[in-house]
């Protein structure tokens, strides 16, 4: 994987075309939703690879965040970007305080039991609203709350390690 591979964030997706000036809708996996406007410039996985775009505009509309690239005048032009992936540089968002974590951050880490044995690897996670939920890939998959204190007891980004207290028969 390359430097920038690596350094680049999946954080949306152009999921359709919204009126008939251009604007697309953008299904956004930011926290609020509305974030996504705010991170420029984009970078739009289109057919020819990445390309870096700004954001002429953008809001909420609805339940639907919606945004205006610049040259982008009709929909015939937005219809180029549709079920484009959006991305940032890692470098784009903001540092972390003590104990919070970007979801990229755990991915990949090593989940260990409270007893040093190891469970697998985070492969992904799921919101839920009332915790994240780790899919960890081990002997088989494991959904494991990411619930501090309770069950997940450490996490060391430096090491990549997640320690948890967590039953590997559940």
């Amino acid at each position: 994987m390359s430097t920038v591979e690596s350094r680049r964030i999946v954080i949306g997706k152009v999921t359709g075309h919204f009126g008939v000036k251009g604007w697309v809708k953008v299904q956004s996996w930011t926290e609020p939703r509305e974030k996504i406007i705010e991170y420029r410039p984009w970078l739009l996985e289109l057919g020819s690879g990445w390309q870096e775009w700004q954001v002429a505009e953008g809001r909420i509309h609805g339940k639907s965040v919606i945004a205006r690239l610049p040259g982008v005048d009709n929909r015939e032009q937005a219809a180029v970007f549709l079920g484009a992936n959006i991305a940032v540089l890692r470098e784009q968002l903001a540092a972390t305080k003590p104990g919070e974590y970007y979801w990229v951050d755990l991915m990949g880490l090593q989940v260990l039991l409270a007893d040093g044995r190891e469970l697998g690897t985070v492969k992904n996670l799921l919101a839920t609203g009332a915790n994240d939920v780790l899919v960890v890939q081990g002997e088989r998959e494991y959904l494991i709350p990411f619930v501090r204190g309770q069950v997940v007891k450490a996490v060391d980004l430096d090491a990549r390690v997640i320690r948890v207290d967590w039953d590997p028969d559940f």
